[in-house]
């Protein structure tokens, strides 16, 4: 069995390595062990970030909501709660876009909200 020489693919992989280190301070786009670690956890962040990007979008639209609400005499709970119980099945992403975009509409829905909650 011949011996594996390794040279073609050690450089490949460190020139991998090097290229996603790229733009990063210091020795840590210049030197492999110190980029090699960096670049693991630039990758942990990126994956982790991901997740929380949806939370964070999520608590904006939220915010949207509960300012809009408040403006219609409401809180976002009891306004969320009066929708259920009015059977409009808007996610929170269209309801945000509605309290920024278009006031009137979701006026409108207040009103709906405040009914069903004091039926």
């Amino acid at each position: 069995m011949p011996r594996v020489k390794r040279a073609v693919t050690a450089k490949k992989k460190r020139r991998t390595v090097l290229a996603k280190a790229k733009g990063y301070y210091g020795v840590r786009n210049s030197q492999y062990k110190k980029a090699k670690e960096q670049v693991q956890h630039s990758l942990q962040y990126a994956y982790r970030d991901r997740r929380n990007k949806k939370r964070e979008i999520r608590r904006l639209w939220i915010t949207r909501i509960n300012a809009a609400a408040r403006m219609n005499g409401m809180s976002y709970s009891v306004f969320m709660n009066g929708l259920k119980k009015a059977g409009i099945e808007l996610d929170r992403k269209v309801l945000a876009d509605m309290a920024v975009a278009d006031p009137g509409s979701f006026a409108k829905l207040a009103e709906l909200a405040k009914e069903q909650v004091a039926v």
